[in-house]
Protein backbone atom coordinates (compact mmCIF):
# COMPACT_ATOMS: atom_id res chain seq x y z
CA UNK A 1 0.00 0.00 0.00
CA UNK A 2 1.51 3.36 -0.99
CA UNK A 3 2.41 5.78 1.81
CA UNK A 4 0.05 8.46 0.50
CA UNK A 5 -2.80 5.93 0.62
CA UNK A 6 -2.00 5.17 4.25
CA UNK A 7 -2.08 8.90 5.02
CA UNK A 8 -5.40 9.38 3.21
CA UNK A 9 -6.97 6.44 5.07
CA UNK A 10 -5.53 7.25 8.50
CA UNK A 11 -6.59 10.87 8.10
CA UNK A 12 -10.06 9.71 7.06
CA UNK A 13 -10.34 7.60 10.22
CA UNK A 14 -9.17 10.50 12.39
CA UNK A 15 -11.68 12.86 10.75
CA UNK A 16 -14.44 10.30 11.29
CA UNK A 17 -13.67 10.22 15.01
CA UNK A 18 -13.56 14.04 15.20
CA UNK A 19 -16.76 14.42 13.16
CA UNK A 20 -18.65 11.97 15.38
CA UNK A 21 -17.38 13.66 18.54
CA UNK A 22 -18.46 17.03 17.17
CA UNK A 23 -21.87 15.57 16.25
CA UNK A 24 -22.23 14.34 19.82
CA UNK A 25 -21.33 17.77 21.21
CA UNK A 26 -23.70 19.55 18.82
CA UNK A 27 -26.52 17.19 19.83
CA UNK A 28 -26.29 18.21 23.49
CA UNK A 29 -29.45 19.85 24.84
CA UNK A 30 -29.74 23.63 24.64
CA UNK A 31 -29.44 23.79 28.42
CA UNK A 32 -25.74 22.95 28.00
CA UNK A 33 -23.90 26.20 27.38
CA UNK A 34 -21.54 25.82 24.44
CA UNK A 35 -19.14 28.50 23.26
CA UNK A 36 -20.43 30.35 20.20
CA UNK A 37 -17.53 29.02 18.14
CA UNK A 38 -18.69 25.43 18.81
CA UNK A 39 -22.37 26.22 18.37
CA UNK A 40 -21.73 27.42 14.79
CA UNK A 41 -19.76 24.32 13.75
CA UNK A 42 -22.67 22.44 12.16
CA UNK A 43 -21.51 23.16 8.57
CA UNK A 44 -17.95 22.29 9.63
CA UNK A 45 -19.23 18.96 10.97
CA UNK A 46 -20.63 18.09 7.53
CA UNK A 47 -17.31 18.98 5.90
CA UNK A 48 -15.38 16.92 8.44
CA UNK A 49 -17.63 13.98 7.68
CA UNK A 50 -17.97 14.28 3.89
CA UNK A 51 -14.58 15.67 2.90
CA UNK A 52 -12.54 14.43 5.85
CA UNK A 53 -13.96 10.93 6.17
CA UNK A 54 -15.76 9.95 2.96
CA UNK A 55 -13.74 11.80 0.32
CA UNK A 56 -10.34 10.97 1.80
CA UNK A 57 -11.27 7.31 2.19
CA UNK A 58 -12.40 7.21 -1.44
CA UNK A 59 -9.27 9.03 -2.67
CA UNK A 60 -6.98 6.72 -0.70
CA UNK A 61 -8.62 3.51 -1.86
CA UNK A 62 -8.88 4.62 -5.49
CA UNK A 63 -5.23 5.69 -5.58
CA UNK A 64 -4.25 2.29 -4.22
CA UNK A 65 -6.67 -0.08 -5.98
CA UNK A 66 -7.47 1.28 -9.45
CA UNK A 67 -5.73 -0.48 -12.37
CA UNK A 68 -2.11 0.47 -12.92
CA UNK A 69 -1.03 2.78 -15.73
CA UNK A 70 2.41 1.29 -16.41
CA UNK A 71 4.77 -0.94 -14.46
CA UNK A 72 7.27 1.91 -14.16
CA UNK A 73 4.71 4.36 -12.71
CA UNK A 74 1.74 2.23 -11.69
CA UNK A 75 -0.26 5.01 -10.04
CA UNK A 76 1.03 8.07 -11.85
CA UNK A 77 2.80 10.89 -10.05
CA UNK A 78 3.20 10.26 -6.33
CA UNK A 79 4.19 13.91 -5.91
CA UNK A 80 0.86 14.93 -7.42
CA UNK A 81 -0.92 12.60 -4.98
CA UNK A 82 0.88 14.23 -2.03
CA UNK A 83 0.00 17.71 -3.30
CA UNK A 84 -3.63 16.57 -3.61
CA UNK A 85 -3.53 15.28 -0.02
CA UNK A 86 -2.03 18.53 1.25
CA UNK A 87 -4.48 20.76 -0.60
CA UNK A 88 -7.50 18.73 0.47
CA UNK A 89 -6.51 18.78 4.13
CA UNK A 90 -5.44 22.43 4.14
CA UNK A 91 -8.77 23.37 2.58
CA UNK A 92 -10.70 21.25 5.05
CA UNK A 93 -8.91 22.68 8.09
CA UNK A 94 -9.43 26.23 6.82
CA UNK A 95 -13.12 25.41 6.44
CA UNK A 96 -13.36 24.02 9.98
CA UNK A 97 -11.80 27.21 11.35
CA UNK A 98 -13.38 29.67 8.92
CA UNK A 99 -16.99 28.49 9.03
CA UNK A 100 -17.66 29.16 12.72
CA UNK A 101 -15.34 32.19 12.73
CA UNK A 102 -17.35 33.94 10.01
CA UNK A 103 -20.54 33.20 11.96
CA UNK A 104 -19.23 34.41 15.32
CA UNK A 105 -17.38 37.42 13.88
CA UNK A 106 -19.06 38.37 10.58
CA UNK A 107 -16.51 41.08 9.86
CA UNK A 108 -15.29 41.81 6.36
CA UNK A 109 -12.13 39.89 5.70
CA UNK A 110 -12.97 36.54 7.30
CA UNK A 111 -14.96 35.44 4.26
CA UNK A 112 -11.69 34.92 2.38
CA UNK A 113 -11.04 31.87 4.60
CA UNK A 114 -14.06 30.10 3.16
CA UNK A 115 -13.21 31.16 -0.39
CA UNK A 116 -9.61 29.98 -0.02
CA UNK A 117 -10.85 26.74 1.54
CA UNK A 118 -13.12 26.09 -1.42
CA UNK A 119 -10.36 26.85 -3.93
CA UNK A 120 -7.91 24.50 -2.18
CA UNK A 121 -10.44 21.66 -2.07
CA UNK A 122 -11.41 22.26 -5.71
CA UNK A 123 -7.75 22.13 -6.76
CA UNK A 124 -7.30 18.90 -4.80
CA UNK A 125 -10.27 17.40 -6.62
CA UNK A 126 -8.88 18.46 -10.00
CA UNK A 127 -5.51 16.90 -9.16
CA UNK A 128 -7.21 13.71 -8.08
CA UNK A 129 -9.17 13.52 -11.32
CA UNK A 130 -5.87 14.03 -13.17
CA UNK A 131 -4.40 11.10 -11.22
CA UNK A 132 -7.37 8.75 -11.56
CA UNK A 133 -8.51 9.49 -15.12
CA UNK A 134 -5.77 7.56 -16.95
CA UNK A 135 -6.42 4.54 -14.73
CA UNK A 136 -10.02 4.17 -15.91
CA UNK A 137 -9.45 2.21 -19.09
CA UNK A 138 -11.82 0.70 -21.61
CA UNK A 139 -11.92 -3.05 -21.28
CA UNK A 140 -11.82 -3.53 -25.04
CA UNK A 141 -10.24 -1.15 -27.47
CA UNK A 142 -12.57 -0.15 -30.26
CA UNK A 143 -15.78 -0.05 -28.19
Amino acid sequence: MPAVTRWFIKSALAYLAVALLLALILALPNSVQLPDFIRFMNPAYFHLFLVGWVTQMIFGVIYWMFPIITRARPRGSETLAWVCYGLLNAGLLLRVIGEPLTSVRPEPGFGWLLALSAVLQWLAALLFVTLAWPRVKDRYRGE
